[in-house]
């Protein structure tokens, strides 16, 4: 089960890696759409969800739960790195729609 949710995460995590990327082809390609859009509110809420969480990912309450002592980025990074993974693309992310939009 702690595989599931790990390639679960592993595919929600691509998907708002791939709303950033289409965020920044978007403003270097001077290009918005509907897409851009909806990359866009996705980010967003995802930082809604992330700031009611108090900075942690929501699926790391599920991995806990199931007994997952990792969280979904120590999977691929240092602990001490991993905990900066998800401010740091989210400044990444705020960047993207600031630069998209100015």
């Amino acid at each position: 089960m702690i595989y599931l949710i790990r390639f679960v995460h592993g595919l929600i995590t691509f998907l708002f890696l791939s709303c950033i990327g289409y965020i920044y082809y978007s403003g270097f390609a001077n290009r918005i759409d509907i897409f851009t859009y909806i990359a866009v509110g996705m980010i967003l809420f995802e930082m809604v969800v992330i700031v009611i969480n108090k900075g942690n990912c929501p699926l790391g309450v599920i991995h806990s739960k199931l007994g997952d002592d990792k969280t979904f980025f120590e999977l691929f990074l240092p602990k001490t790195v991993a905990k900066r993974a998800v401010p740091v693309l989210g400044a990444v992310a705020v960047l993207g729609i600031v630069l998209l939009f100015v």
